[in-house]
């Protein structure tokens, strides 16, 4: 029970700030929108150092003893080059941005735009899976309190990306239910990910802390690739910088103090 819900909460973070719609009658505040990007960053950078690369290599050091950084450089590499891989395929549409990226297609422009929220969501449900099949096989370092602290990081951050979604497809002439259902829509494959992650526990316990350092990497390739990036355009403003130390504190402290 206590898996279930700790796969089920990020959806519900996405589900939350979907719901916008219904409570706001334009688009964020481009400020709120700076600080908010910077925030979902710094809980992801968080969440990748004290959740998944420390964890990885803590894990290793029985075997790899000083090389235990191995399994972590080596996954945390093939996590980056998954999503850029990703990227280049999958097509999809920023919300700053006029060109889609991926490989050519005829979607329709709110498609694409869920898109690349859930583009953006596949390592996050990854993360959040292989934390829990790391509690459920017992391994040392992962409690169950630390997997419910990522839990509920990655669905804090999540809040303000399913109202960043769901708010300009609203504003370009969508009803409030459709631009709510994309939202939410963007955010159902975390728990698919994750729970198709537990599901092969078995098969992937030896792979453990590659998978752990490779979900950090597919999360950092989107901070540095996309989310900080749309925080920058535009204006000047230290508002970004000042959301992600937010961020990364309070997934650090969730971590440290629940972990």
């Amino acid at each position: 029970m206590e898996v279930a819900i700790g796969l089920l909460v990020p959806f519900v973070g996405t589900t939350l700030g979907a719901a916008c719609v219904f409570f706001l009658r334009d688009e964020l505040n481009r400020l709120v929108q700076k600080g908010l990007l910077g925030f979902a960053s710094g809980v992801m950078v968080a969440a990748s150092v004290w959740s998944l690369l420390i964890p990885a290599i803590d894990m290793a050091e029985p075997e790899f003893g000083r090389f235990a950084f191995v399994p972590a450089s080596v996954g945390f590499l093939l996590g980056i080059f998954f999503l850029l891989a990703m990227d280049r395929v999958i097509p999809h549409l920023h919300l700053s941005e006029e060109k889609p990226e991926g490989l050519p297609s005829k979607l329709k422009k709110t498609t694409m735009l869920v898109l690349a929220v859930t583009l953006h969501n596949i390592p996050e449900g990854m993360a959040v899976g292989v934390v829990f099949a790391g509690f459920a096989v017992g391994s040392n370092g992962i409690t169950l309190a630390s997997a419910i602290a990522l839990s509920i990081g990655i669905a804090i951050q999540n809040f303000p990306e399913g109202a960043i979604i769901s708010l300009p497809l609203k504003s370009e002439g969508g009803s409030q239910k459709k631009a709510f259902i994309y939202g939410m829509a963007s955010g159902v494959v975390e728990p698919i990910a994750a729970g198709v992650t537990i599901l092969l526990t078995g098969v992937i316990l030896p792979l453990l802390p590659y998978l752990l350092a490779f979900a950090a990497g597919a999360m950092i390739y989107v901070v540095v690739e996309e989310l900080m990036p749309e925080a920058a355009e535009g204006e000047h403003s230290n508002v970004s910088t000042l959301g992600f130390a937010a961020g990364f504190l309070i997934m650090m402290i969730l971590d440290v103090a629940l972990g």
